[in-house]
Protein backbone atom coordinates (compact mmCIF):
# COMPACT_ATOMS: atom_id res chain seq x y z
CA UNK A 1 0.00 0.00 0.00
CA UNK A 2 1.42 3.45 -0.69
CA UNK A 3 2.11 6.38 1.95
CA UNK A 4 -0.31 8.27 3.02
CA UNK A 5 -0.60 11.45 1.30
CA UNK A 6 0.46 14.00 3.78
CA UNK A 7 -1.98 17.03 4.00
CA UNK A 8 -2.30 20.86 5.53
CA UNK A 9 -5.47 22.92 5.61
CA UNK A 10 -5.13 26.47 5.22
CA UNK A 11 -8.00 27.70 6.98
CA UNK A 12 -10.11 25.83 10.61
CA UNK A 13 -12.88 27.87 9.74
CA UNK A 14 -16.30 25.68 9.30
CA UNK A 15 -15.03 24.47 6.08
CA UNK A 16 -11.92 22.88 7.58
CA UNK A 17 -14.53 21.68 10.65
CA UNK A 18 -17.04 20.70 8.61
CA UNK A 19 -16.23 19.21 4.91
CA UNK A 20 -12.23 18.02 5.54
CA UNK A 21 -11.11 17.16 8.78
CA UNK A 22 -13.40 14.72 9.63
CA UNK A 23 -12.33 12.80 5.79
CA UNK A 24 -9.02 13.26 6.17
CA UNK A 25 -8.72 11.99 9.87
CA UNK A 26 -10.85 8.94 9.32
CA UNK A 27 -9.14 7.85 6.00
CA UNK A 28 -6.04 5.76 6.22
CA UNK A 29 -5.12 7.08 2.76
CA UNK A 30 -4.34 10.73 4.58
CA UNK A 31 -2.51 12.07 7.18
CA UNK A 32 -3.76 15.57 8.37
CA UNK A 33 -0.63 17.17 9.84
CA UNK A 34 -1.11 20.81 9.78
CA UNK A 35 -3.62 24.49 9.36
CA UNK A 36 -2.76 28.05 9.32
CA UNK A 37 -4.83 29.20 12.23
CA UNK A 38 -3.65 33.32 12.35
CA UNK A 39 -5.13 34.32 15.38
CA UNK A 40 -6.91 31.43 17.91
CA UNK A 41 -5.53 27.98 17.80
CA UNK A 42 -8.53 26.49 17.57
CA UNK A 43 -7.75 22.97 15.98
CA UNK A 44 -6.02 21.72 18.24
CA UNK A 45 -8.75 21.06 21.09
CA UNK A 46 -10.34 18.12 18.72
CA UNK A 47 -6.94 17.30 16.69
CA UNK A 48 -4.08 16.69 19.52
CA UNK A 49 -1.22 16.08 16.92
CA UNK A 50 -1.96 18.94 14.74
CA UNK A 51 0.59 21.17 13.83
CA UNK A 52 -0.34 25.20 13.64
CA UNK A 53 1.06 27.18 11.42
CA UNK A 54 1.00 31.37 11.90
CA UNK A 55 0.44 31.42 8.02
CA UNK A 56 0.41 30.61 4.62
CA UNK A 57 4.02 30.86 4.17
CA UNK A 58 4.91 28.64 6.76
CA UNK A 59 2.64 25.50 5.86
CA UNK A 60 4.16 25.75 2.17
CA UNK A 61 7.77 25.44 3.68
CA UNK A 62 6.79 22.09 5.57
CA UNK A 63 8.66 19.76 2.92
CA UNK A 64 6.53 16.90 4.15
CA UNK A 65 3.15 17.95 2.83
CA UNK A 66 1.76 17.11 -0.48
CA UNK A 67 -1.19 18.67 -0.54
CA UNK A 68 -2.67 22.01 0.06
CA UNK A 69 -6.51 22.21 0.78
CA UNK A 70 -7.35 26.43 -0.21
CA UNK A 71 -10.24 26.80 2.30
CA UNK A 72 -9.66 30.26 2.69
CA UNK A 73 -11.94 33.42 0.97
CA UNK A 74 -13.23 33.36 -2.51
CA UNK A 75 -10.87 36.02 -2.77
CA UNK A 76 -7.89 34.12 -1.92
CA UNK A 77 -8.30 30.67 -3.39
CA UNK A 78 -6.05 31.31 -7.31
CA UNK A 79 -3.39 33.27 -5.20
CA UNK A 80 -3.15 30.72 -2.80
CA UNK A 81 -3.32 27.99 -4.97
CA UNK A 82 -0.53 29.51 -7.53
CA UNK A 83 1.05 29.74 -4.18
CA UNK A 84 0.95 26.45 -3.37
CA UNK A 85 1.98 25.07 -6.44
CA UNK A 86 5.26 27.08 -6.79
CA UNK A 87 5.96 25.01 -3.56
CA UNK A 88 6.01 21.92 -4.84
CA UNK A 89 2.41 20.66 -3.34
CA UNK A 90 -0.46 19.56 -4.86
CA UNK A 91 -3.72 21.76 -4.30
CA UNK A 92 -7.50 20.88 -3.74
CA UNK A 93 -9.36 24.11 -4.10
CA UNK A 94 -12.65 25.05 -2.80
CA UNK A 95 -15.41 26.23 -4.92
CA UNK A 96 -15.16 28.69 -6.57
CA UNK A 97 -11.46 27.36 -7.60
CA UNK A 98 -10.42 31.09 -9.45
CA UNK A 99 -12.49 34.05 -10.87
CA UNK A 100 -12.18 33.77 -14.33
CA UNK A 101 -11.50 31.31 -17.41
CA UNK A 102 -8.06 32.66 -17.48
CA UNK A 103 -6.97 32.11 -13.94
CA UNK A 104 -7.97 27.77 -14.87
CA UNK A 105 -5.84 28.18 -17.43
CA UNK A 106 -3.24 29.40 -15.33
CA UNK A 107 -3.44 26.83 -12.46
CA UNK A 108 -3.75 23.58 -14.88
CA UNK A 109 -1.06 24.89 -17.19
CA UNK A 110 1.26 25.80 -14.07
CA UNK A 111 0.50 22.52 -12.89
CA UNK A 112 1.31 20.71 -15.47
CA UNK A 113 4.75 22.62 -15.45
CA UNK A 114 5.85 21.54 -11.92
CA UNK A 115 4.35 17.99 -12.51
CA UNK A 116 1.24 18.51 -9.65
CA UNK A 117 -2.20 18.16 -9.57
CA UNK A 118 -5.25 20.83 -9.53
CA UNK A 119 -8.40 19.13 -7.97
CA UNK A 120 -11.68 21.30 -7.18
CA UNK A 121 -14.00 20.57 -4.51
CA UNK A 122 -16.97 20.01 -5.59
CA UNK A 123 -18.35 17.99 -3.05
CA UNK A 124 -22.07 18.32 -4.44
CA UNK A 125 -21.71 15.67 -7.21
CA UNK A 126 -21.86 13.10 -4.24
CA UNK A 127 -25.04 14.49 -2.62
CA UNK A 128 -27.66 11.65 -2.01
CA UNK A 129 -30.62 14.09 -3.61
CA UNK A 130 -28.21 14.42 -6.36
CA UNK A 131 -27.08 11.09 -7.24
CA UNK A 132 -30.66 9.74 -6.76
CA UNK A 133 -31.91 11.92 -10.33
CA UNK A 134 -28.29 10.75 -11.62
CA UNK A 135 -29.13 7.09 -11.12
CA UNK A 136 -32.89 7.81 -12.38
CA UNK A 137 -31.61 10.11 -15.52
CA UNK A 138 -29.32 7.13 -16.41
CA UNK A 139 -31.88 4.80 -16.31
CA UNK A 140 -33.60 6.08 -19.17
CA UNK A 141 -36.71 5.45 -17.16
CA UNK A 142 -37.58 9.06 -18.00
CA UNK A 143 -36.85 8.95 -21.72
CA UNK A 144 -35.37 11.44 -23.71
CA UNK A 145 -35.29 14.22 -21.29
CA UNK A 146 -36.78 17.71 -22.22
CA UNK A 147 -36.79 19.93 -19.25
CA UNK A 148 -34.62 19.88 -16.32
CA UNK A 149 -34.62 22.24 -13.24
CA UNK A 150 -31.76 22.45 -10.43
CA UNK A 151 -32.89 25.02 -7.64
CA UNK A 152 -31.01 25.63 -4.56
CA UNK A 153 -33.48 27.60 -2.66
CA UNK A 154 -32.58 29.62 0.76
CA UNK A 155 -34.07 31.83 3.09
CA UNK A 156 -30.96 34.38 4.88
CA UNK A 157 -32.55 37.60 4.19
CA UNK A 158 -30.02 39.26 6.43
CA UNK A 159 -26.61 40.24 5.11
CA UNK A 160 -23.65 37.34 5.93
CA UNK A 161 -21.72 38.52 9.12
CA UNK A 162 -18.97 38.33 7.18
CA UNK A 163 -18.28 41.71 5.79
CA UNK A 164 -15.84 40.03 2.71
CA UNK A 165 -18.76 38.01 1.27
CA UNK A 166 -20.85 41.18 0.63
CA UNK A 167 -18.87 43.24 -1.06
CA UNK A 168 -18.16 44.66 -4.62
CA UNK A 169 -14.67 45.13 -3.91
CA UNK A 170 -13.86 41.70 -4.42
CA UNK A 171 -15.60 40.59 -7.28
CA UNK A 172 -16.15 36.93 -7.23
CA UNK A 173 -18.87 37.34 -4.51
CA UNK A 174 -22.57 36.90 -3.88
CA UNK A 175 -24.54 33.89 -4.87
CA UNK A 176 -23.34 33.12 -8.50
CA UNK A 177 -19.87 32.53 -6.99
CA UNK A 178 -21.42 31.28 -3.70
CA UNK A 179 -23.90 28.35 -4.52
CA UNK A 180 -24.00 28.78 -8.61
CA UNK A 181 -20.68 26.56 -8.92
CA UNK A 182 -22.76 23.66 -7.24
CA UNK A 183 -25.66 24.17 -9.72
CA UNK A 184 -23.54 24.45 -12.72
CA UNK A 185 -20.98 21.86 -11.55
CA UNK A 186 -24.02 19.21 -11.23
CA UNK A 187 -25.20 20.27 -14.61
CA UNK A 188 -21.87 19.72 -16.30
CA UNK A 189 -21.44 16.82 -14.73
CA UNK A 190 -24.88 14.85 -16.36
CA UNK A 191 -25.51 17.10 -19.61
CA UNK A 192 -21.55 18.32 -20.58
CA UNK A 193 -20.64 21.70 -21.91
CA UNK A 194 -24.44 23.82 -23.42
CA UNK A 195 -24.85 24.88 -26.40
CA UNK A 196 -25.33 28.33 -25.11
CA UNK A 197 -27.10 30.11 -22.50
CA UNK A 198 -28.78 32.58 -20.69
CA UNK A 199 -27.88 34.37 -17.28
CA UNK A 200 -29.71 36.63 -14.96
CA UNK A 201 -28.65 38.17 -11.98
CA UNK A 202 -30.33 40.42 -9.53
CA UNK A 203 -30.26 42.05 -6.06
CA UNK A 204 -33.29 41.64 -4.00
CA UNK A 205 -32.63 41.75 -0.30
CA UNK A 206 -32.54 45.39 1.75
CA UNK A 207 -28.84 46.69 1.77
CA UNK A 208 -27.28 44.21 -0.09
CA UNK A 209 -24.66 45.17 -2.81
CA UNK A 210 -23.93 41.64 -4.64
CA UNK A 211 -26.50 39.54 -6.35
CA UNK A 212 -28.30 37.30 -4.25
CA UNK A 213 -30.82 35.90 -6.88
CA UNK A 214 -29.33 34.13 -9.93
CA UNK A 215 -30.99 31.74 -13.21
CA UNK A 216 -28.85 30.49 -15.76
CA UNK A 217 -30.68 28.72 -18.60
CA UNK A 218 -28.87 26.28 -20.75
CA UNK A 219 -29.68 25.07 -23.92
CA UNK A 220 -28.54 21.15 -25.17
CA UNK A 221 -28.76 19.08 -28.09
CA UNK A 222 -32.28 17.84 -29.35
CA UNK A 223 -34.26 20.73 -27.47
CA UNK A 224 -33.30 19.84 -23.78
CA UNK A 225 -33.48 22.93 -21.44
CA UNK A 226 -31.80 22.57 -18.21
CA UNK A 227 -32.68 25.93 -15.81
CA UNK A 228 -30.24 26.93 -12.92
CA UNK A 229 -31.53 28.84 -10.42
CA UNK A 230 -30.58 30.33 -6.75
CA UNK A 231 -32.17 32.67 -4.55
CA UNK A 232 -31.76 33.75 -0.63
CA UNK A 233 -35.25 35.07 -0.64
CA UNK A 234 -37.12 31.32 -0.73
CA UNK A 235 -39.23 30.72 2.58
CA UNK A 236 -40.80 27.41 1.09
CA UNK A 237 -38.27 25.98 -1.06
CA UNK A 238 -39.70 24.27 -4.57
CA UNK A 239 -38.52 20.69 -5.80
CA UNK A 240 -34.73 21.28 -6.07
CA UNK A 241 -34.76 18.83 -8.70
CA UNK A 242 -37.60 18.39 -11.46
CA UNK A 243 -36.84 16.51 -14.76
CA UNK A 244 -38.97 15.95 -17.56
CA UNK A 245 -38.50 13.51 -20.03
CA UNK A 246 -40.87 11.79 -22.99
CA UNK A 247 -42.21 9.09 -20.35
CA UNK A 248 -42.00 10.72 -17.45
CA UNK A 249 -41.12 12.83 -14.34
CA UNK A 250 -38.74 12.87 -11.55
CA UNK A 251 -38.72 15.53 -8.83
CA UNK A 252 -36.33 15.23 -5.30
CA UNK A 253 -36.41 17.99 -2.78
CA UNK A 254 -32.51 19.17 -1.26
CA UNK A 255 -32.27 16.67 1.68
CA UNK A 256 -29.04 15.30 1.58
CA UNK A 257 -27.64 15.34 5.35
CA UNK A 258 -24.12 15.13 5.21
CA UNK A 259 -23.20 18.33 5.90
CA UNK A 260 -25.57 18.78 9.30
CA UNK A 261 -24.10 15.43 10.27
CA UNK A 262 -20.69 16.65 10.01
CA UNK A 263 -21.96 19.76 11.79
CA UNK A 264 -23.39 17.77 14.50
CA UNK A 265 -20.16 15.76 15.06
CA UNK A 266 -21.31 13.19 12.70
CA UNK A 267 -18.14 11.02 11.05
CA UNK A 268 -18.23 9.81 7.89
CA UNK A 269 -17.26 6.18 9.30
CA UNK A 270 -20.78 6.50 10.93
CA UNK A 271 -23.18 3.89 9.96
CA UNK A 272 -25.78 6.36 9.87
CA UNK A 273 -23.47 9.28 8.07
CA UNK A 274 -25.12 10.09 4.65
CA UNK A 275 -28.63 8.20 4.83
CA UNK A 276 -31.56 10.14 3.93
CA UNK A 277 -34.55 9.96 6.69
CA UNK A 278 -37.74 8.23 5.53
CA UNK A 279 -40.47 10.17 4.15
CA UNK A 280 -37.80 12.42 1.91
CA UNK A 281 -37.84 9.92 -1.25
CA UNK A 282 -38.07 11.48 -5.02
CA UNK A 283 -41.00 10.71 -6.85
CA UNK A 284 -41.08 9.28 -10.40
CA UNK A 285 -43.67 9.20 -12.52
CA UNK A 286 -44.13 7.16 -15.41
CA UNK A 287 -46.66 7.17 -18.26
CA UNK A 288 -47.68 3.94 -20.09
CA UNK A 289 -48.29 3.40 -24.09
CA UNK A 290 -51.83 3.25 -23.07
CA UNK A 291 -51.70 6.62 -21.34
CA UNK A 292 -51.69 5.52 -17.50
CA UNK A 293 -49.76 6.83 -15.14
CA UNK A 294 -47.47 5.23 -12.33
CA UNK A 295 -46.13 6.61 -9.61
CA UNK A 296 -43.24 4.92 -7.35
CA UNK A 297 -41.23 6.61 -5.07
CA UNK A 298 -37.75 6.11 -4.83
CA UNK A 299 -34.99 6.26 -1.70
CA UNK A 300 -31.87 7.92 -2.37
CA UNK A 301 -28.41 5.98 -2.13
CA UNK A 302 -26.27 7.13 0.47
CA UNK A 303 -24.56 10.28 0.28
CA UNK A 304 -20.86 9.71 -0.19
CA UNK A 305 -18.29 12.61 0.31
CA UNK A 306 -15.30 10.66 0.70
CA UNK A 307 -15.64 9.58 -2.72
CA UNK A 308 -13.80 12.59 -3.41
CA UNK A 309 -11.02 12.21 -1.19
CA UNK A 310 -10.84 8.67 -2.64
CA UNK A 311 -10.79 10.46 -6.05
CA UNK A 312 -7.81 12.57 -5.06
CA UNK A 313 -5.53 10.02 -3.32
CA UNK A 314 -5.98 7.51 -6.68
CA UNK A 315 -5.56 10.86 -8.82
CA UNK A 316 -2.01 11.67 -6.93
CA UNK A 317 -0.71 7.96 -6.16
CA UNK A 318 -2.40 6.21 -8.79
CA UNK A 319 -2.48 8.68 -11.53
CA UNK A 320 -5.95 8.16 -12.21
CA UNK A 321 -8.03 10.43 -13.66
CA UNK A 322 -9.99 13.01 -11.28
CA UNK A 323 -13.97 13.32 -12.19
CA UNK A 324 -13.66 17.04 -11.99
CA UNK A 325 -11.80 17.97 -14.95
CA UNK A 326 -10.57 21.02 -16.47
CA UNK A 327 -12.70 21.23 -19.27
CA UNK A 328 -15.29 20.95 -16.44
CA UNK A 329 -14.22 23.88 -14.48
CA UNK A 330 -13.14 26.05 -18.28
CA UNK A 331 -16.89 25.39 -18.59
CA UNK A 332 -18.34 26.45 -14.89
CA UNK A 333 -15.98 29.46 -15.34
CA UNK A 334 -17.70 30.22 -18.95
CA UNK A 335 -20.76 30.66 -17.16
CA UNK A 336 -20.12 32.20 -13.74
CA UNK A 337 -17.82 35.13 -15.38
CA UNK A 338 -20.65 35.98 -17.90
Amino acid sequence: MSAPIVTGLLAYGMSGRVFHAPFLSTNSQFKLKAVVERNQKKMVAHYPDIVSYDSVDEILNDNEIELIIVNTPNFTHFDFAKQALNAGKHVLIEKPAAGNVAEIKELFDLARKVGRHVFCYQNRRWDSDFLSVKEVIESGRLGKLTEVSFRYDRYKPQLNVKPFKETKETPINGIVYELGPHLIDQAIHLFGRPLSFDKLTTIQRDNSVVPDYVNFRLTYPEGLIVYLTSGLLIADPLPAFTVNGYVGTYTKYRCDVQEAQLIDGVLPTDEAYGIEPAGMEGKLVTVGADGTKSIEFIPSVKGAYADLFYAVYHSIRKNALYPITEEHMAWQMELLEA
